[in-house]
């Protein structure tokens, strides 16, 4: 690292560190406002930044509010987070930065004897895990989403099949390999610049975690069918369910917010599909949704939610939510669970998903969904896989570990209206 990099990402740190904003819109923002950042630069800094957080237990141990000591933070992010010698930056510090270094290098045992520093989660999350799961289990989650996520991409159906696009992918990136569960998927460790790629401008491919892809499937979309995708967002789900549907039917994408309901239609465009009619409302009890009522025969529910899962990608979600966020989210979730749920067709099919490990978020969220709505009854998601020749067993709820699976953490269960 060089001085001046070093520089830029103390700048960063300094508001990434305090938790206001989202650190992916941190790091966006300083590079639109320092242009001339090569790409070597912004590699850099966008790494010992998110370095930072990921080890950010460790460095607020040793280290009293770390956004005020951004430049030490930095530091600290390339011995802890980068694998980076003293030796090898010396001629970047001053001999009391060697010392402070030297003495973090030595507190790496004492790291290791505390649950939160050694998981490098925070004292809450901490706190909540252990309501249902063993230190060892907290430990190995923390070290899986403690690693930086590979780049898993969707084959589009309608525009290519997998077999024939993964040989192409191979030729320029040989660690690209298939995904190991969802049919459509795609896994490159090393990144590449995607957006550029001709076939993610023609359509062929998109961004989607596997996980994503195997909540997709669980839909089991047909064509011709009504699906409602309640929570639609920028519409990763949307897209592979539209797909499914051979865009033959109608998906009706809901969402809250007009700005990721805008990023869907290019997408739409891009991936040829004319059955996804997006449309945004004010809540889940929007009366724009009533004219749907007992219509749909599918109905997802990626429900908003702590987003505990997806900590490889997003480090610092840990540290902006809270058990007070994590309960207004139960709250909401079991509101959209239960409009959600008037919209599905005797026979239909309702699947909630959260991307959050929590089982109040989970299994308990849809235990007392059951327990309010006798007309539903669970179907076991192993035997759904097993049915699309998925061999993937957590139960009959779909549970995904970062450690196990190599996705982001995901949660489904599928649930079928009575006749």
């Amino acid at each position: 690292m060089t001085p001046i990099q070093l520089d830029h990402t103390a700048k960063v740190l300094a508001e990434m560190l305090t938790f206001k904003q989202p650190a992916d819109a941190v790091l966006s923002a300083y590079f639109r406002e320092h242009k001339k950042l090569g790409r070597q630069d912004r590699h850099e800094i966008a790494e010992t930044a998110f370095a930072a957080l990921r080890h950010y237990q460790k460095i607020s141990a040793v280290l009293s509010r770390p956004h005020a000591q951004p430049r030490k933070a930095a530091l600290a992010a390339l011995v802890l987070g980068r694998s980076t010698n003293i030796s090898q930056i010396k001629d970047l510090l001053d001999e009391e930065e060697t010392e402070f270094l030297s003495s973090l290098k030595a507190r790496k045992t004492e790291f290791s004897d505390d649950l939160h520093t050694a998981a490098e989660l925070p004292q809450w999350l901490v706190e909540q895990l252990q309501k249902h799961f063993s230190d060892g289990e907290i430990l190995a989650f923390g070290r899986s989403i403690n690693q930086a996520a590979p780049l898993d991409i969707r084959v589009n159906t309608l525009k290519g099949r997998r077999d024939k696009v993964l040989p192409l992918l191979q030729a320029e990136s040989p660690d690209a390999e298939a995904t190991s569960y969802s049919p459509w998927g795609i896994r490159l460790k090393n990144k590449i610049a995607l957006n550029k790629h001709e076939l993610f401008l023609d359509g062929t491919l998109e961004v989607q975690d596997e996980g994503s892809q195997l909540l997709a499937l669980l839909v089991g979309a047909k064509r011709g069918e009504i699906i409602v995708d309640f929570c639609a967002g920028a519409g990763g789900k949307t897209l592979a369910v539209g797909a499914q549907m051979a865009n033959k039917g109608r998906i009706y994408a809901f969402d809250i917010a007009e700005k990721r309901l805008a990023n869907l239609k290019p997408r739409m465009t891009r991936a040829g599909l004319t059955n996804i009619h997006p449309e945004r409302i004010s809540n889940e009890h929007d009366s724009r949704i009533a004219r749907l009522t007992g219509k749909a025969d599918r109905v997802l529910v990626d429900a908003p939610c702590s987003g505990l899962g997806t900590l490889r990608r997003n480090p610092d979600l840990k540290y902006r939510q809270s058990p007070e966020t994590v309960a207004k989210l139960l709250e909401q979730q079991h509101s959209i669970l239960d409009a959600a749920a008037k919209l599905v067709k005797p026979q239909g099919r309702l699947v909630y998903a959260t991307c959050s490990v929590l089982p109040e978020e989970n299994e308990m969220q849809v235990e007392r969904f059951l327990k309010e709505h006798p007309e539903y009854e669970l179907l076991d998601c192993a035997e759904l896989l097993a049915g699309l020749k998925i061999d993937l067993d957590t139960g009959k709820y779909l549970r995904l570990d970062s450690a196990k699976h190599q996705t982001d953490g995901f949660f489904a269960a599928v649930l079928q209206r009575k006749e």
